[in-house]
Formats: structure tokens, C-alpha cells, sequence
């Protein structure tokens, strides 16, 4: 074996030796403890990788089988100009933007393994070669989950930013366009998979349809529902990657395009079971109208109870154990900080606080607990719904802040839409104190019947207003 056979053999072994500390990191990443330096062991397994390709490509530079000066610019400057925003929007970005900028990323990450795939394709047709049915699949698949994931996730991001509005945006004969594009894709793919003969026209066709298709598929999916799209596009990505290692052969980008292809899924799954939802009905049922909407208050038929802030400070004060539920309003007021100071003064007073996380609390799984944690919440003071719901009972009071359907009682009762839907057993506590901007609805478009109840009272404010004018209303007593 050549000396240039050798360092393949060896930056080969660095690849897999790459890959596995994905999977070792990623393992460790299922518990807060470990997060941090799973995250830290990825990204090293990362570096390892990127490090053996550069090697590589300099053995093969000294052999006069490299790149010119001007493809040596353009990868230097790609991996600064990339590594720098990366690091700069990783660091600058809030806590409460971070689902937008995992949707951007998502973005980056389809867009460029279908660019890859595009670049192998052309490369192909300009050798006027036969296409192999095997790397044809791949090209094809490359190319077609990379594009939907590209622009869909940059919908995604611009409706949790609130650049595009958050309701449903119901494209003329929606369905029927999708329909179409998705006909239009699987037509144009069977020619290729079948002549096997390089066809570029046919290729941006694919490309044109895919690109609309993401389009088309998140805009009438309302931004409540956005969570749920995001990790579904981060499947996608992960996938797409998958595909690109399968084109240009590197097993690097084959296990960690799987690795979050799979985990993205999982994810996704566990997302909708806990709104009680199928994927399906949440990508075409144009469901979860965004934040804001008002109605009346049907539920039991009860009247709303307005409490004042002092009423909702003596209730806290004087209180033995309080559950704090936050929620997405909470999220977007940026209240963290607040809560976390009411609670120092509760706990000053001997009160036992808790804080109940439902699994899409927030606008990500796991976004309240990194919200909280930014805080300096007590990790261990975070409980799953699984693990808080049997202390409502004994729970003197609970402060439900920003959550809505996930309180819901409805869910207990068939014929609802969130019937099923696993929620916080909040109406459970002895009294109930509800934190809201105003009577608006959830994703669900239903009124809550926790609001009619004799022992909730209402507080509306702004999460962020309502809090700081707990604490001081707590420090006066």
C-alpha cells in the first residue's frame, strides 16, 4: 500500500472514530447533568473529522490531485465566514430565539447537502456519463428533502419571528398545488431512476418543485404548531445529510445525518403525542392558529374570578407549597428571571416551590428547562408532568404562568379537541392563580375551563409586568 493509501486507511479510522463520539455525546446529552460536555464531546468528534478531511486533501494536494487557489480561497473563507456567524448568532441569540435559530440551521444544513448533491449531478452531466441507479437514488433524494427542508424551515423560522404572521396562510388550492408539486417530483424522479442518462432540465425541475413544496407545506400550519414543524425539518435535515454521505461517499456525514435524522423523528413523535395529535393531521389540517385569538369562556359555564395582585401575593406568601407551571407566554415575555426572583422570596419565606414542566411547555421540548436553568432555576425544582402531577393535590396554590391547553381539564373529556391530550393536573390544587395577558385562546382555538373554576383566579398581565409586580407586592407584606 502506497503512502496515500495509508493516510485514506487512517483518516478513515478518524471518520468512524468521529462518528462514534457523536453517538457517545448524544447518549450523554440524555441527562442535564452530562448535557453540556455530550455537546462538548460532539462537537470534538467534529473537529476530529473536519481535521483528518483537511489532512487527506493536503496527501492528495502533494500529488498533484487537489484544488486550485481559488477552491482553497473559497474554503477558507467559507469556514470563517460560516464558524464566525455561527459562533456569533450562538452566542448573541436569546434564549427565547433559539427555536428560530434552530429552524435557520435546519435551513443551512438541507440547503447545503442538496447543493452538494446538485454539484455531483452537474459534475455527471458534463462528463455526458451514465448515472447509476444507486447514486441516482441518493442525488434524487438529496436534492428533494434538502430543497423542502431549506425553504420550509426559513417559513418556519419567519413565523416564530414573527416576520410572517403566526395564523394559517391558506395558499389557493393548497392541497391541490401540493398534490401536484409532489406528482410533478415523483414523475420527474421514475425518468431519471429509469433512463439513467443525466438530464439537468429535469433535475431543476425537481428542484423548483421541492423548493415550492416547503413553501406550501408550512405556510398553512399555524405557528402554534411550529415546534412540532421545526423538529419534523430537523428529521429532514438529518436526512438529507445522510443522502449527501451517500453521494459523495463519507461515512461521516452517513452516521450523523442518521443520528439526527432518527433522533429528529423520535422527537417528532413525542411531540405530537403530547399535544395527542398525529404528524399527519398537524402537516395538512392547517391546525394550531397562533396566539391571541379571544373568545368567551364556555367550559363549565362558570364566571371568570379577577384576582388583584396583592389577593395573589397573600395567597403565595402565606402558602406550604406552591407550583409554579410556566408556559409559552411566559417564553415570550422573557420572565425567567422574574419568576425565579418570586420564587427566592417564597423559598425565604419557608415555602416549598416546585416548578411543573409539561413536555411542550415553551416553544421546544426542553426550551423551558434551558429558559429556567439560564436563570439559575435549581435543576432539581424542575419536575415532569409525570413526576408533579400526583403533588397537585397538595399543592396549596399553583401559579399557572403563559400555559393554556396544557391546564386544560377539557382534555379529560371525550369530544374535545385536546380530549386525550396529556395535561398538568393544575385544577387539582387547592387554588389556582392564572397569569394572562387576556382571555385568548391556545393552538386549540377552545376556551379553558381551568378559568371557570370557583379556585382559580385570574391575574392579567403581562408575564414579565404580572411577576415583578408579585415580588414587590411580596416584599411589602
Amino acid at each position: 500500500m502506497d503512502t496515500l493509501g495509508v493516510i485514506e486507511v487512517l483518516v478513515r479510522v478518524l471518520w468512524i472514530a468521529g462518528a462514534v463520539c457523536f453517538v457517545l455525546g448524544l447518549v450523554r446529552m440524555n441527562s442535564p447533568a452530562t448535557a453540556r460536555n455530550g455537546n462538548l464531546l460532539s462537537a470534538g468528534g467534529m473537529a476530529v473529522a473536519i481535521g483528518a478531511t483537511v489532512v487527506l486533501i493536503l496527501a492528495r494536494q502533494a500529488l498533484g490531485d487537489g484544488f486550485s487557489a481559488v477552491g482553497w480561497i473559497i474554503i477558507v473563507l467559507g469556514v470563517a465566514l460560516g464558524g464566525g456567524l455561527g459562533l456569533y448568532t450562538a452566542r448573541s441569540v436569546k434564549m427565547t430565539a433559539m427555536p428560530q435559530l434552530v429552524s435557520l440551521f435546519n435551513a443551512v444544513g438541507g440547503g447545503a447537502a442538496a447543493l452538494i448533491a446538485i454539484e455531483d449531478y452537474l459534475n455527471l452531466a458534463g462528463a455526458n456519463a451514465a448515472v447509476p441507479l444507486s447514486t441516482n437514488v441518493f442525488i434524487v433524494l438529496d436534492i428533494i428533502i434538502g430543497s423542502i427542508t431549506f425553504t420550509g424551515s426559513l417559513i418556519a423560522s419567519g413565523k416564530l419571528q414573527g416576520m410572517i404572521p403566526g395564523k394559517p396562510i391558506m395558499v389557493p388550492g393548497g392541497q391541490l398545488v401540493t398534490l401536484a408539486l409532489a406528482a410533478v417530483t415523483v414523475i420527474a424522479a421514475v425518468i431519471l431512476f429509469v433512463t439513467g442518462t443525466p438530464n439537468v432540465a429535469l433535475m431543476l425541475v425537481i428542484l423548483a418543485a421541492a423548493l415550492i413544496f416547503g413553501v406550501t407545506m408550512t405556510l398553512p400550519i399555524g405557528g402554534a404548531d411550529m415546534p412540532v414543524v421545526i423538529s419534523l425539518l430537523n428529521s429532514f435535515t438529518g436526512t438529507a445529510v445522510a443522502m449527501a454521505g451517500f453521494v459523495i461517499d463519507n461515512p461521516v456525514l452517513i452516521i450523523a445525518g442518521a443520528l439526527v435524522g432518527a433522533s429528529g423523528a423520535i422527537l417528532t413523535k413525542l411531540m405530537a403525542d403530547a399535544m395527542n395529535r398525529s404528524v399527519i393531521n398537524i402537516m395538512i389540517g392547517g391546525f394550531g392558529g397562533g396566539e391571541g385569538t379571544v373568545g368567551a369562556v364556555a367550559g363549565a359555564g362558570g364566571s371568570v374570578r379577577d384576582v388583584s395582585v396583592d389577593d395573589a401575593a397573600i395567597q403565595l406568601a402565606y402558602a406550604e407549597r406552591v407550583i409554579v407551571v410556566p408556559g409559552y407566554g411566559l417564553a415570550v415575555a422573557q420572565a425567567q428571571h422574574g419568576v425565579r426572583e418570586l420564587a427566592e422570596l417564597l423559598e425565604a419565606r419557608g415555602v416549598d416551590v416546585k416548578y411543573a414542566i409539561h413536555p411542550v411547555a415553551g416553544r421546544m421540548p426542553g426550551h423551558m428547562n434551558v429558559l429556567l436553568a439560564e436563570a439559575n432555576v435549581p435543576y432539581p425544582q424542575l419536575k415532569e408532568m409525570d413526576d408533579i402531577n400526583p403533588e397537585f393535590p397538595r399543592a396549596d396554590v399553583a401559579l399557572v404562568i403563559g400555559a393554556n391547553d396544557v391546564t386544560n381539564p377539557a382534555a379529560r373529556r371525550p369530544g374535545s379537541p385536546v380530549s386525550g391530550m396529556p395535561i398538568l393536573d393544575v385544577d387539582h390544587a387547592k387554588n389556582v392563580i392564572v397569569m394572562k395577558r387576556s382571555m385568548g385562546r391556545g393552538y386549540a382555538g377552545i376556551d379553558n375551563e381551568l378559568y371557570t373554576l370557583p379556585q382559580t383566579g385570574m391575574l392579567f398581565r403581562d408575564a414579565k409586568e404580572g411577576l415583578s409586580e408579585l415580588v414587590a407586592a411580596v416584599k411589602a407584606l
